[in-house]
């Protein structure tokens, strides 16, 4: 029997598989809670298994998808988590404390194709993107850095690469992580960030309710185009049109990203056109100071300058929060991500075990 990777299942998937191996449906039932609400370490402490079910799950399955090799821990109490993927590969997750949250930031690819000047993540290229089970194994295994005595409350998908550019996978490991019978996540406390894939922004609004982010950082062609290539494919105008059609429910609302760079789009003028470009879409804006690195082509403003950006939105009334950065020190704050190339020397288990 070929082996498979248990978290790359949904449920229906589950149920499909326990079938074809000649168990009962309700079996993939069994089988998903005991993986995902007892978060069972081995096969064996399945009690409510057959024992010749277990032995088709030891020799048919893999539990894990990937393998922890590094944290990290900032001043702050972040941990940068350091994953090593099947093939040797390497990705990082980001543990946020915020009581009474604990946030996991997700990645979903290895690097990324899009290339935004901000991002250290974009100067990698992309290697890969991420299995269902690699994606969802790093909140079991982040999870399992918690331990009993805490719990992730909420789930971003603001990580290494573009969730909406590796779409199957990661819808269907939202439905995993929301499923009552998985995780359990609500969709409330999950959010998805996108530079701006239109067309899959709508397919997503329609297959799951999860919170949508848009990195936004710049309010008109040009500038966005210098900054995130990606607007040179879909425009300012294509992207709002997704975001006004967007099927957001009465009492959620589009998080508008802004990472401000000093002197290149934070003037009280570029506040105003943010202002005339979110005026028709129900909306909410996060203000990022720029987090720089060795190298970076960009500088941080001064705190009177994001100061005077915020109070422009303000008095247009709209909602505007300056998020503050958190595990710089450590390059896990937003854009810092850059793992991938190899992992550090194996030790402990291996992926797919």
């Amino acid at each position: 029997m070929e082996r498979i990777f248990i978290q790359d299942y949904t449920l229906p998937d589950l149920e499909r598989w326990v079938e074809s191996i000649g168990e009962r449906r309700f079996r993939a039932r069994q089988v998903f809670q005991n993986i995902y609400g007892r978060r069972i370490r081995d096969w064996g402490e399945c009690s409510d298994l057959s024992k010749m079910f277990r032995l088709q799950l030891e020799h048919g399955t893999h539990r894990h998808a990937i393998a922890l090799r590094e944290t990290k821990e900032a001043a702050d109490g972040t941990r940068k988590l350091l994953f090593e993927l099947r093939d040797g590969l390497c990705i990082e997750s980001v543990l946020i404390p915020d009581p009474p949250r604990q946030t996991l930031c997700l990645s979903s690819q290895v690097g990324c194709a899009l290339g935004c000047r901000f991002c250290l993540t974009g100067a990698m290229g992309l290697r890969r993107s991420l299995a269902t089970a690699e994606i969802v194994d790093q909140v079991a295994r982040a999870q399992e850095q918690l331990g009993a005595a805490g719990r992730i409350t909420n789930l971003v998908f603001m990580g290494m690469g573009e969730p909406l550019a590796n779409y199957e996978a990661v819808v269907r490991a939202i439905h995993i992580l929301t499923d009552p019978l998985g995780m359990a996540f609500s969709h409330r406390r999950i959010t998805l960030s996108t530079a701006g894939l239109a067309p899959q922004m709508l397919r997503l609004g329609n297959e799951t309710p999860v919170n949508l982010a848009v990195s936004l950082h710049a309010a008109e062609d040009r500038l966005r185009g210098e900054l995130m290539p990606i607007n040179r494919v879909y425009s300012l105008e294509q992207l709002m049109k997704a975001c006004r059609e967007y099927p957001t429910p009465p009492r959620k609302r589009i998080t508008f990203e802004y990472i401000l760079l000093d002197g290149v789009n934070d003037s009280p003028g570029q506040a105003r056109e943010l202002v005339r470009l979110l005026r028709s879409v129900r909306s909410k804006v996060n203000l990022l100071p720029f987090n720089p690195y060795e190298g970076a082509p960009f500088g941080r403003p001064s705190d009177a300058r994001v100061l005077d950006f915020q109070e422009v939105l303000l008095k247009a009334g709209m909602t505007v929060i300056i998020r503050e950065s958190r595990g710089a020190d450590i390059g896990a704050a937003c854009g810092q991500l850059v793992a991938g190339a190899s992992c550090l020397p194996a030790g402990g288990d291996r992926p797919g075990t």
